[in-house]
């Protein structure tokens, strides 16, 4: 009992209870949603193996988000940047059908993860060094960044034929899962890793509460945010690399199309608050999963890509109204009150238990 109570209080709380309302709707309203087969060449595949799958490159995006609204910060230029990586890793390979790559994908690879690194320092350089407020900062590629993508591929679609780059998301010879399962769960580790043995998840959280006390402790605020920021384009570079590997393709209209609101979403529904401060990285990952998993119930329903943001903006609207202070004080008034009349019948069925002896 102690124990549920303590998971009640922590910060897994919501996604986690979230995530098992899903579960537990679509096992009873979808049909074969928990099975799970093995193909004869032993992959597997079934609508949750397809949920993880879709959900790599949000849980990726979801990490560099957290760091970013960690530090008061907000970054709305993730999608753009998953479209520019596209662009930049597809372009490089080449579209030739005779399934021949134009340069190395090894190259191709680095230099589509390096543009999402340079998109994020850019970003970076303009909220920590000339303090312009975060939102208007990644606003500015958020608008550009896909029509970079557009200028790279000449508003084309481009098709990749080359056979290694499909492993980037697809399945590698003799293995179960798809890749790109594995790459996510490569970067959840590393930054698992680097919260663990360095300090840097104690610089963040610091900023975040208070830069200025921060700055007077010996931390460099700047560097701090830059850094956030970089690693926010390098998780977009990443996701960019997932995205198109998925559709063999650059798309520079729709790769990445608002990701950046699922992404922020997912950190928020992770128990991360939007104002700053302290962070949760399971919390964030366990809320990409929970959206992909909204969202794969949503087409089962037959909802229209279309009407599908207006659900996820009522549960942004939603979690906002839980993390805020005023609804958590109402709250608290109410759940008084509750209490105040609940002692008053007692103490009055009391009194009259009392007349009559």
């Amino acid at each position: 009992m102690d124990m549920l109570k303590k998971f009640a209080g922590s910060s897994l709380f919501l996604p986690v209870v979230a995530l098992l309302v899903l579960l537990v709707f679509n096992t009873i309203f979808v049909d074969g949603f928990l099975s799970i087969q093995l193909t004869e060449d032993g992959r597997l595949y079934g609508r949750l193996v397809d949920i993880l799958n879709r959900s790599c490159s949000l849980i990726i995006l979801a990490l560099g988000m957290t760091f970013v609204i960690a530090t008061s910060g907000i970054d709305i230029s993730v999608g753009a940047v998953v479209a520019i990586s596209a662009a930049v890793v597809c372009t490089m390979i080449g579209g030739r059908g005779d399934g021949v790559a134009q340069m190395p994908m090894a190259l191709a690879v680095l230099a589509a993860i390096g543009v999402g690194v340079l998109c994020g320092m850019w970003n970076g350089l303009l909220v920590a060094k000339f303090k312009i407020q975060a939102v208007v900062a990644t606003l500015i590629l958020m608008t550009a960044g896909r029509g970079v993508a557009q200028l790279m591929t000449e508003g084309q679609i481009i098709t990749v034929y080359y056979k290694p780059f499909e492993y980037i998301a697809g399945f590698l010879p003799g293995m179960p899962l798809p890749t790109n399962i594995f790459i996510a769960l490569a970067m959840v580790l590393l930054v698992a890793v680097l919260m663990k043995k360095t300090s840097i998840g104690l610089f963040v959280q610091s900023v975040g509460i208070n830069a200025t006390a921060a700055r007077y402790a010996g931390i460099n605020v700047t560097l701090v945010i830059f850094l956030v920021y970089a690693f926010s384009g390098l998780c977009a570079g990443v996701s960019g690399l997932i995205e198109s590997s998925l559709i063999r393709a650059a798309d520079a209209n729709n790769a990445g199309l608002n990701m950046e609101m699922d992404a922020i979403l997912a950190v928020a529904l992770g128990g991360t608050l939007l104002s700053g401060g302290k962070f949760y990285i399971g919390g964030s990952v366990i809320g990409a999963i929970t959206i992909q998993t909204l969202t794969t119930t949503m087409y089962a329903l037959g909802v229209s890509a279309d009407q599908l943001p207006v659900v996820k903006a009522i549960a942004v609207v939603i979690i906002c109204l839980i993390q805020s202070k005023k609804a958590q004080e109402m709250f608290d008034a109410w759940k008084a009150r509750r209490m105040s009349k609940q002692n008053g019948k007692k103490t009055s069925v009391d009194g009259k238990v009392a007349e009559q002896a």
